[in-house]
């Protein structure tokens, strides 16, 4: 059988993604109105081809674009990949609709709320583009009263953010999602989101990679021993946030003159969210004079040790670092958060797109009971694959590998050196396509045979059977390998068996 896409062979999409991939350092839409009412006849006058319009530019919206066919072949291949992974720890799939009623999405972002795309009045239903998967799975478990899912769902989302298209990052991105929901005991479902987790980026081929993992208990016990008056906790979290992108003096600043922080609670902050490590700094926190007198931290604390030790049962905590300074900038977070980056040598980093965190996810507990008439919550967490943004790695490296990827999966070519036998091209290929073969033929009654092969060159077809009178006379086909070129005749009621027999063994 052919490898999965009819692409390329397996060991051409390991060396694809082993050595495009090289370790590198996720995609998102500002100020377009959506109209879903536009007038039928301003549209028509300005596509008609006899009045000029210099100021109709045909091109894709703004923090969008196209994929090409090529582009298609490796976002498939990465989405397969990461769906494999999401189906082998027994998820479900699910969809929601595009839209939402914008009620069910203001407020459970923080600041960036504003980001948020609002849809024009339809029949009194005030709707808005979704921001993310996580919200509408949370209304949709507590719409329809489930205590208790493992899902995946892959889908476009949409933000109104400044675009930067060469980090993949787009006003309108596919995000890849995997959530358990229900009650459990503690930290084994977030053991596993981040086994998921780890599984996927080695199984892409990335390179290496960081997962850091944080609490949000803890980080508001932070901001509590501190002495972060309540009301500021959220602006300062987003600052915190800001620590993989820019120093801390900057980030201090920001706190300090743009937050009105008193400068000595800054210091006090400073002192724990520089700071990082594995299990050890857990137990080292535990110990700490002041974060040991706050209950929240405490509990963080206690379930990241117990996280620690599922992880080092995982095999997988030699990738886990337990940050202070991630903060996860979403409002709907109560718990266990962390992000994946790609780690680079300083010779990489000059050299490969750096694009900020590849994976993301934590714990939510708290937002199904929003949606819950009656408050009844539904614990969970979950994972994004940022697959624009890998994709983007991906794209860059291509640019400069010359690598050609096949766009279609045919298998067989059915070709003929005659003329008038389009009547037994097409009854041979009604044969193949009956027996599960892909298969095309020319569009042409009377094809060159040497026009027919190129085809099969350019387009990478593996085999080609080829009728003529001849091979009509005598009950046979020709079967031609188009790489190595070779022919052999075979008997027509043989041909099928012998077809699968030489795609088997490709």
């Amino acid at each position: 059988m052919m490898p999965p896409f009819g692409l390329l062979h397996r060991r051409a999409w390991a060396s694809l993604f082993g050595q495009l991939l090289r370790p590198s350092g996720l995609v998102c839409i500002g100020e377009v109105h959506f109209h879903s009412q536009v007038s039928e006849a301003v549209l028509i006058s300005q596509l008609k081809p006899h009045q000029e319009k210099s100021n109709f530019v045909i091109k894709t919206p703004k923090g969008t674009r196209d994929l090409s066919p090529q582009q298609m072949v490796v976002r498939e291949k990465i989405l397969d990949m990461v769906i494999d992974c999401f189906k082998r720890h027994g998820a479900k799939r699910l969809d929601t609709p595009a839209f939402e009623l914008k009620e069910m999405l203001t407020e459970k972002y923080g600041e960036d709320s504003g980001l948020i795309y609002d849809l024009k009045d339809q029949g009194g239903e005030l709707l808005s583009l979704r921001y993310d998967l996580t919200v509408p799975f949370a209304r949709y478990l507590a719409m329809n009263k489930v205590k208790r899912m493992k899902r995946y769902q892959v889908g476009k989302v949409w933000r109104r953010e400044s675009p930067t298209i060469v980090q993949g990052r787009y006003r309108e991105f596919c995000q890849c999602d995997f959530d358990i929901a229900g009650q459990f005991d503690p930290m084994i479902p977030d053991a596993e989101c981040l086994k998921i987790m780890c599984e996927v980026l080695s199984g892409l081929q990335l390179g290496d990679f960081l997962i850091k993992v944080n609490d949000r208990r803890i980080l508001d016990g932070i901001l509590a021993v501190c002495a972060v008056p309540q009301s500021k906790f959220h602006a300062i979290c987003s600052s915190i946030d800001k620590l993989d992108k820019i120093p801390w003096k900057d980030v201090r600043h920001e706190m300090v003159a743009k937050k009105g922080l008193a400068p000595e609670v800054a210091d006090r902050i400073g002192d724990y969210v520089q700071r990082h490590g594995g299990v050890s700094l857990v137990e080292e926190m535990f110990q700490d004079s002041r974060l040991s007198q706050n209950k929240q931290a405490l509990e963080g604390l206690g379930d990241l040790r117990l996280l620690f030790e599922y992880l080092t049962l995982f095999g997988i905590a030699e990738k886990i670092s337990f940050d202070l300074s991630l903060a996860r900038g979403l409002d709907y977070y109560t718990g266990v958060i962390y992000e994946a980056v790609l780690l680079q040598t300083p010779a990489q980093a000059e050299e490969c797109l750096s694009v900020g965190s590849v994976a993301a996810g934590g714990r939510y507990d708290g937002l199904v009971g929003v949606f819950d008439p009656k408050g009844h919550t539904v614990p969970c967490v979950g994972l994004s694959i940022g697959v624009e943004r890998i994709f983007a790695i991906l794209e860059e490296r291509m640019k400069t590998a010359g690598l050609k990827i096949r766009t279609t999966e045919t298998q067989v070519f059915v070709a003929t050196p005659q003329k008038n036998f389009l009547h037994e091209r097409l009854k041979l290929i009604s044969e193949l396509w009956d027996a599960g073969i892909k298969a095309e033929l020319l569009y042409k009654n009377n094809p060159k045979l040497l026009t027919q092969l190129h085809y099969c060159e350019h387009m990478g077809i593996p085999l080609v059977v080829i009728i003529g009178e001849q091979e009509l006379k005598e009950g046979v086909i020709k079967l031609r390998s188009v790489a190595s070129r070779e022919e052999v005749a075979i008997k027509r009621e043989n041909l099928v068996a012998e077809i699968q027999k030489k795609l088997s063994e490709s």
